[in-house]
């Protein structure tokens, strides 16, 4: 009894990796991870310009505050006095 369900188990494993072969087998898979690595830059890259995008404009609102500060501006609505 133990030889018949061996080599049932054994038969089994034959016609898996038949139909793994069949369907493609590693160079399948292969195609699919070098697919979706290229994606996984191409999103990469989007984010990546995104956010220098953020940081470039959180930058100009920043520095554009420091510049109309209350003591700035009370110097620019008294001119100096002219000679």
């Amino acid at each position: 009894m133990e030889a018949v369900t061996f080599l049932i188990a054994v038969l089994a494993l034959v016609i898996a990796v038949l139909a793994y072969r069949r369907a493609g087998g590693t160079q399948d898979l292969r195609r699919q991870v070098e697919s979706l690595s290229s994606a996984t830059e191409s999103v990469t890259e989007k984010t990546r310009e995104k956010t220098a995008d953020v940081l470039q404009r959180v930058e100009r609102l920043i520095r554009g505050k420091e510049k109309s500060s209350p003591e700035q501006e009370k110097g620019e609505d008294n001119p100096p006095p002219r000679a």
